[in-house]
């Protein structure tokens, strides 16, 4: 697999990703407590993806590392990876991460950037020709179908996209769930993520880019949005 990134900034983010993954505080968590039993430190709470500072972008730097392996086989870090992902991707650590979602106050957790970015995790290992990831790949599956489940519920009651330029910006999730979908053929959620696009954007004309960014904005509103249909359109259409 060839890759314009190079070996040494692969090593380079490597190693900031492995230090944050292992870095338990300081942490935001996004957690409704629902009694004195749910107040738990993030590593009780998610085993799987404490660290990094929030769940998200713990999942975040878990695909960057597989990222990075799997197109720099030869990387220095390469064994430390492979250790953490035994220890993080491990069947019992996914089992109390599904668990800790089929709690009632769990049913906006991470809508819908962390869930995009799950099954962007669980697409990089799906989609990995190396004997640990589709182990990993496997144990993972519990919790890829949860988000599978969650975008299938959740998809059809959204009326309306959500566009501003931050985490729950619903163009960013459905560009991913979309790219997990096809990439590991689950045809339900590639057919609904198709249509919401469509509905939800397919009539947009002169976006107000000029009004980019807001104060609050780490994604362009219009330029994600295109990002997505480009995934959706063919080239005349998207044209």
């Amino acid at each position: 697999m060839s890759s314009s990134l190079s070996l040494a900034d692969a090593s380079r983010y490597a190693r900031i990703a492995l230090a944050n993954i292992e870095r338990e505080f300081p942490a935001k968590l996004d957690h409704v407590i629902g009694n004195a039993a749910d107040l738990a430190s993030p590593h009780a709470l998610h085993p799987a993806f404490f660290g990094c500072f929030d769940w998200h972008s713990c999942v975040h730097a878990h695909w960057l590392l597989a990222r990075a392996m799997k197109l720099h086989p030869q990387l220095p870090e390469a064994a430390a990876i492979r250790s953490l992902f035994d220890v993080r991707l491990a069947s019992a650590n996914i089992d109390a991460e599904r668990a800790y979602l089929d709690r009632p106050e769990s049913r906006s957790f991470e809508r819908t950037y962390g869930w995009g970015w799950l099954l962007k995790l669980a697409e990089e290992l799906a989609c990995w020709s190396d004997p640990d990831a589709h182990r990993w790949s496997r144990d993972l599956v519990p919790l890829a179908s949860a988000f599978v489940q969650r975008y299938l519920a959740y998809l059809p009651d959204a009326s309306y996209p959500i566009r501003h330029g931050v985490h729950s910006n619903s163009a960013f999730g459905l560009a991913f769930a979309l790219d997990f979908a096809r990439s590991c053929d689950v045809s339900s959620l590639t057919d609904l993520c198709l249509a919401k696009a469509r509905q939800w954007y397919l009539p947009d004309r002169d976006a107000a880019a000029r009004w980019e960014p807001s104060g609050a904005d780490f994604l362009s509103p219009s330029l994600i949005e295109a990002d997505l249909m480009r995934r959706v359109l063919d080239t005349d259409a998207f044209a």
